[in-house]
């Protein structure tokens, strides 16, 4: 990439959501001379599609960068500033420093460069789009293999998101060390409070 170009950076973070397991975020700055078809928002795509983008992007991006926040930091922070904090560490992990980070959502992260946050840019700006693919690609093999060491919570089903499965095995084995306690259904557990379905942070 010639160095007159500027550095554009895409970010994006996947599990704000879940009950259990980090919140991973993830900063790719593409290369205009290796484009990469059909970037997208991770949602929407398969997740084989997502892995097969997954190893396009870590061929062609001119950089990129993955990073997370910890449970015990997510729940220390609030899940709000836990992302931020893994879009900090995504952004500072790159191997070069961008002119411009392009931020999916409402709010940035504070960094040493300019940024702007796009509401849904995850739809709109392919490099948002591959931090996307990247982060969400990570977390789920995360917890997959978190899945491994406790098959009872059903992780590689629904990957700590609070599904019904999910609230169920929660009400019958109690929390993880993975589990998020600052989230409500997690609290109702270990405060020996009845879950429902319906129950969420």
């Amino acid at each position: 990439m010639s160095a007159a170009c500027p550095l554009v950076a895409g970010v994006d973070e996947a599990g704000r959501g879940p009950l259990a397991g980090p919140v991973v975020a993830a900063a790719v700055i593409l290369d205009p001379q290796h484009p990469i078809p059909g970037l997208a928002d991770s949602k929407k795509l398969s997740a084989r599609r997502r892995e097969i983008l997954f190893d396009a992007i870590e061929a062609r991006a001119h950089a990129h960068a993955v990073a997370l926040a910890t449970v015990e930091e997510i729940d220390a922070l609030n899940i709000h500033h836990a992302s931020l904090l893994a879009m900090q560490r995504a952004v500072a992990a790159l191997s070069v420093v961008p002119t411009l980070v392009l931020v999916d959502g409402k709010t940035c992260p504070a960094l040493p460069c300019a940024a702007r946050a796009i509401i849904k840019g995850d739809a709109t700006e392919p490099a948002i789009s591959a931090a996307s693919i990247l982060a969400k690609v990570t977390r789920d093999r995360l917890m997959e293999a978190l899945a491994a060491e406790w098959p009872m919570y059903g992780y590689v089903k629904h990957k700590g998101y609070p599904t019904a499965e999910h609230l169920a095995a929660l009400a019958c084995h109690g929390a993880s060390p993975f589990h998020r306690r600052s989230f409500a259904p997690v609290a109702a557990v270990l405060a020996g409070e009845s879950l429902s379905a319906g129950t969420h942070r």
